[in-house]
């Protein structure tokens, strides 16, 4: 059996890079999604916790801020833990794997569910999205505003 979780989202927070004692980037982020709905019923939205290590969480901590899409691949991790008071508590989060870009943009609908975007050409006609899983984030340039988009 296989442990895999994929959710898309927004960011909550703007996320901040920390480093352990034995200085290894970390990062821990929320990201909100929204339930699927039916027609007339109110809008219902689970907050997934999220952590993301070494050059992931320098990543995410670089290219996303508060209020922006964000796709989550990783594996869901269960903690069990004593709380304060003696109660035995359960903690979820999604340990991150790799972190992709979404296009924030609607689609004709109306809906915002947003769409990973495509791999640059070039990867033999892969359409893998633009993910970032291991590497160096000095492989991503930054982009100034919308005038320096390339399309």
């Amino acid at each position: 059996m296989y442990n895999r979780a994929i959710i898309m989202g927004r960011l909550t927070a703007d996320p901040e890079l920390r480093q352990t004692p034995s200085n290894i980037s970390v990062t821990s982020f929320t990201v909100a999604c929204d339930r699927a709905y039916s027609k007339g019923a109110e809008r219902q939205t689970d907050f997934i916790d999220c952590v993301a290590w070494r050059s992931t969480a320098e990543f995410v901590c670089r290219y996303f801020q508060k209020g922006k899409p964000i796709l989550v691949e990783g594996r869901l991790q269960v903690t069990n833990y004593t709380d304060k008071n003696g109660d035995k508590r359960r903690r979820y989060e999604v340990v991150a794997d790799n972190v992709h870009f979404v296009d924030s943009g609607r689609n004709n609908s109306g809906d915002s569910s947003g769409v990973p975007f495509s791999a640059p050409a070039g990867n033999n006609g892969a359409n893998t999205g633009i993910a970032y899983s291991n590497g160096d984030t000095e492989d991503f340039e930054e982009i100034g505003g919308l005038d320096d988009l390339p399309f």
